[in-house]
């Protein structure tokens, strides 16, 4: 390796990693090499989040400008807040944008992760300035076209954001702590904290205003759910047959998927406790209909169990080429 990147790796991986012991003054190759991956990886990773965090930004700015901003709309969350404070009182949004999300910021700090909390103070503070120094033209004056469309460019900036391990809104922060405090769902909180928020809407701006906003409200939290979760929506299935050596064996070469097999017991019925195998895989939702089609062919009795699944990484996932 060359003793320049050595040093590299070196100095940004090893010693790092190393830093609770004595440090070493000499790495094998195969350390150098580890390191030199796992540099690799973490560039990768920090040039990725850059990416989607700086799309996250403008397309949030997008749909405020263009959309919700000339239409005294307001949105959900923090940025909800800092629309209808902005409105109401006449104070700049990218100063409120960046106000506001402080305390959130403090609290991610210590709720999450100091590297959590630097990212969402620069994709924030990134934010305000966007939206103070670059001017989009208003697109529509529909108000519908406005309430959806100025929705999901705000949904899937923030949705963007978050793929890139940040936040440009803090709402998620705070029900992450509130959460653990009261023993409730970040759901449940965020559904009140909006409740307050679209009220206070209703009383200050108009009933109207209030009714447009929460479909800005929906079709934002749509729009990041998809950009979040990703188009292809898994399922999980779990397979309680006695035929699962067949039904392994038709996952693989008929729906080319990969299969996980566990063992089990059978706690109903004349069998007590007979030990089976059980079959699980990951699929699409596109494909449940012809996964239950075969499953039916082999065992019309088969115990199936289906559970969402947000997300997958490595595995036989994406579905491999079949022989003719």
């Amino acid at each position: 390796m060359n003793p320049f990147l050595a040093q590299v790796v070196t100095q940004a991986v090893l010693r790092k990693r190393k830093k609770a012991k004595a440090a070493k003054q000499h790495y094998s190759d195969f350390e150098l090499a580890k390191g030199y991956r796992e540099l690799q990886i973490n560039l990768v990773r920090l040039l990725k989040d850059i990416l989607l965090i700086s799309m996250g930004i403008g397309s949030a700015a997008f749909g405020l400008e263009s959309f919700l901003v000339p239409s005294n709309f307001i949105d959900g969350g923090v940025t909800g807040i800092s629309l209808l404070v902005s409105e109401v009182q006449g104070l700049p949004l990218p100063v409120l944008l960046v106000l506001f999300n402080i305390p959130f910021v403090i609290l991610g700090y210590r709720v999450i992760s100091p590297q959590f909390a630097i990212k969402a103070a620069l994709a924030i503070t990134g934010l305000a300035i966007v939206v103070a120094t670059v001017h989009f033209p208003e697109v529509t004056h529909d108000k519908l076209l406005v309430a959806v469309f100025g929705g999901f460019f705000l949904g899937a900036g923030i949705g963007l954001t978050v793929r890139g391990g940040s936040v440009i809104d803090g709402t998620e922060v705070l029900a992450i702590f509130l959460s653990r405090k009261l023993s409730t769902t970040m759901g449940d909180i965020i559904i009140v904290i909006n409740v307050i928020i679209f009220s206070a809407a209703a009383y200050f701006l108009s009933i109207e205003t209030a009714l447009y906003s929460m479909i800005t409200y929906l079709a934002a939290s749509k729009t990041l759910d998809f950009v979040i979760e990703g188009i292809d929506e898994y399922t999980g299935v779990t397979i309680i047959s006695t035929h699962n050596d067949e039904i392994r064996q038709m996952i693989v070469n008929v729906m080319g998927r990969g299969v996980t097999v566990y063992s089990g017991k059978r706690g109903f019925g004349k069998s007590g406790e007979k030990e089976i195998d059980i079959v699980y895989t990951v699929i699409t939702r596109l494909e449940l209909n012809k996964l239950n089609t075969e499953i039916e062919k082999i065992d019309p009795n088969a115990f199936i169990v289906m559970n969402s699944v947000k997300d997958t990484k490595g595995g036989m996932i994406k579905k491999r080429a079949l022989a003719h």
